[in-house]
């Protein structure tokens, strides 16, 4: 029950009983006389009559909906809910006409002023801030109404139709930002572990490769090393090598001639004794350079390739040796040798 006065109805019979949470203000002869606390109470009949009585319980009032402007120009409807006490019957009996519309009149246009400092974005990402500072300045000047206000809650912010549309459309672009931003660090990713993959299996094979050529050194040189033991360890090993050669030259032409139609080749091609000869030559002047350079000291063993094995023994090929002549360019049918 709110204060108000209730004239034709303040008059008793001398006893009065007070409800629980309510507050009676008596005035004996016109004039303030006390205030009437819960529980039973003498009164004197036609002198002593109750003018006001106030509930103390906390009281919800709905402050109706407004128009308010922002700080931006935007004009929004707005409404919401005070909740208030009173706690100084006196003063609220004596000090305001009517304490409820006096607090809401202050509501309202406290909280028109405040949406008046904010833009419209900040007005509904405020709210909390919006309602304390209503309640702060709402108990500034209720005090002397004798009643406290306890809180201030916004029920509704409706921006006009254009506004609303402009904002649907503003948060549908900036959804649509986010998932762009999304695809794209997530093809970012992509590319990045494309890439790092990538190197990874050009470092593995460039690894495999070498590996690969390191144990083809190694069987080279091992070869060759089981060769050369071979040749001086053994009788008959420099005819032996000297076949060797003629089949790798016989084999070498057959995979050119497989390959290409034009080849560049020396002037006897088919002379293979010459071509062991020479080889055989070379390998003699090596082999006696070295003797040369361990002279004075034990002689390093060599090869004796004085002669050259008979070239009938290297099978049906010319037997002429001799030095090599000018290079021809012939024309192959693509078959071997």
């Amino acid at each position: 029950m709110g204060a108000a006065s209730l004239p034709g109805r303040g008059w008793h019979l001398g006893l009065v009983v007070v409800p629980q949470q309510v507050a009676w203000v008596v005035q004996r002869l016109g004039r303030f006389y006390k205030v009437l606390e819960p529980g039973p109470h003498l009164l004197i009949p036609i002198v002593d009559r109750i003018a006001y009585r106030h509930s103390l319980k906390e009281q919800a009032i709905a402050i109706p909906n407004q128009q308010a402007i922002t700080k931006d120009n935007v004009t929004i409807q707005i409404d919401g809910v005070l909740y208030f006490r009173v706690v100084d019957p006196y003063q609220a009996s004596y000090g305001v006409g009517d304490p409820i519309f006096a607090v809401m009149q202050l509501a309202q246009t406290t909280m028109r002023s405040e949406i008046g400092k904010m833009t419209l974005d900040k007005t509904f990402q405020e709210r909390k801030a919006l309602n304390s500072a209503i309640v702060a300045i709402v108990n500034e000047a209720a005090k002397a109404w004798g009643t406290l206000c306890l809180r201030y809650e916004i029920r509704d912010i409706v921006p006009p139709a254009s506004i609303k549309q402009a904002m649907e459309m503003q948060i549908e672009a900036e959804r649509r930002k986010r998932a762009e931003i999304l695809q794209s660090e997530g093809d970012r990713q992509t590319e990045v572990n494309l890439a790092e993959g990538k190197r990874r299996a050009a470092i593995l094979l460039a690894e495999g490769e070498a590996q690969a050529i390191l144990a083809r050194a190694n069987a080279n040189a091992k070869g060759i090393r089981l060769l050369s033991e071979a040749i001086v360890s053994q009788r008959g090993g420099d005819k032996a090598a000297a076949l060797r050669l003629a089949e790798q030259y016989v084999a070498a032409w057959r995979d050119l001639a497989r390959h290409s139609n034009t080849m560049i080749v020396p002037a006897n091609a088919g002379d293979a004794a010459a071509m062991v000869a020479t080889a055989m030559g070379i390998y003699r002047r090596v082999n006696s350079t070295e003797h040369t350079a361990t002279a004075g000291g034990e002689a390093t063993p060599g090869i004796d390739l004085g002669t050259v094995p008979p070239i009938s023994a290297l099978g049906p090929l010319s037997a002429e040796a001799g030095a090599s002549g000018g290079l021809d360019v012939q024309e192959h049918s693509g078959k071997g040798v």
